[in-house]
């Protein structure tokens, strides 16, 4: 089970990139970017913020840490992390094994209908005791109700909001006119990066950045790479969890303590 939530986690690290299979290429990783990293692009991306934190500590074998970042990550609708929180808990890793609770999370992860969480759920699902699946779709009821994309993706959407808003120009969107100055490694020593390439819409406009994680995550090779053989699910199978009403006001899951960030300044070009 750890090789498997290895490769899910291998490909959690790959670039948008590698997933273009329609020929239109998403826009660049920004994690795989150290400029925009510095310049603070995380602080209103909580899912790739809160999934790097968590990948790290899960390679350092730190798994209560690393299924506490996650879960961050899952509140704000990342299915990759939602995902690692399903295979973390079938293996017991950073929590005591529950398979029903892991069913619930994993069926989470493929509420968009992402081919390879699909596989994973439905495998899950076969494994399942009767008494275990009838406990895992109660149990699924409370995961949609906090962290399903009818309470999440509202959540993300005003972390996006509050990011456009704080940047100066953002009314009339004129973002090629600014540039982001990240503190070097000495007193008024700093790197620029252009505001068009911080500012892509496709990373702060709701509906883009919807498509852009789509396009990332609808068809990578999860369950066929080292996790046993290909198994063939029926692709329209819809969640098996009764739906439920969004907690979009949850509280937020508790993270261990993490390193400030330090963003960095927008400002006008020079002429």
């Amino acid at each position: 089970m750890r090789k498997r939530a290895l490769t899910l986690l291998m490909l959690a690290t790959l670039s948008a990139g590698a997933f273009a299979k329609d020929g239109k290429a998403p826009p660049p990783d920004p994690t795989q970017d150290a400029l925009m990293m510095g310049a603070g692009f995380l602080t209103h991306h909580p899912d790739m913020k809160y999934r790097l934190l968590g990948m790290d500590a899960f390679k350092k074998a730190e798994y209560e840490d690393a299924l506490r970042f996650f879960r961050r990550a899952s509140f704000y609708a990342d299915k990759p992390s939602q995902g690692m929180v399903a295979e973390m808990l079938w293996s017991g890793q950073g929590a005591p094994q529950d398979r029903a609770l892991a069913y619930a999370w994993m069926d989470l992860a493929a509420e968009r209908g992402y081919r390879g969480f699909l596989g994973l759920r439905e495998r899950y699902w076969k494994q399942l005791t009767e008494e275990e699946q009838t406990r895992a779709l109660a149990e699924g009821e409370a995961v949609y109700a906090r962290f399903g994309d009818a309470a999440a993706k509202p959540r993300y959407e005003q972390q996006l909001r509050r990011g456009r808003m704080q940047m100066t120009g953002s009314r009339t969107g004129f973002t090629g006119n600014l540039q982001i100055l990240i503190p070097g490694g000495s007193e008024d020593s700093y790197t620029t990066l252009d505001g068009s390439k911080f500012y892509d819409e496709r990373y702060w406009d709701a509906k883009k950045y919807w498509a852009y994680t789509d396009q990332m995550w609808k068809n990578p090779p999860i369950g066929r790479v080292s996790v046993g053989e290909v198994e063939q699910v029926d692709q329209a199978t819809g969640s098996r969890v009764r739906e439920t009403a969004p907690e979009r006001d949850a509280q937020e899951p508790d993270v261990p303590e993490e390193p400030k960030p330090m963003p960095g300044i927008v400002v006008p070009k020079k002429d």
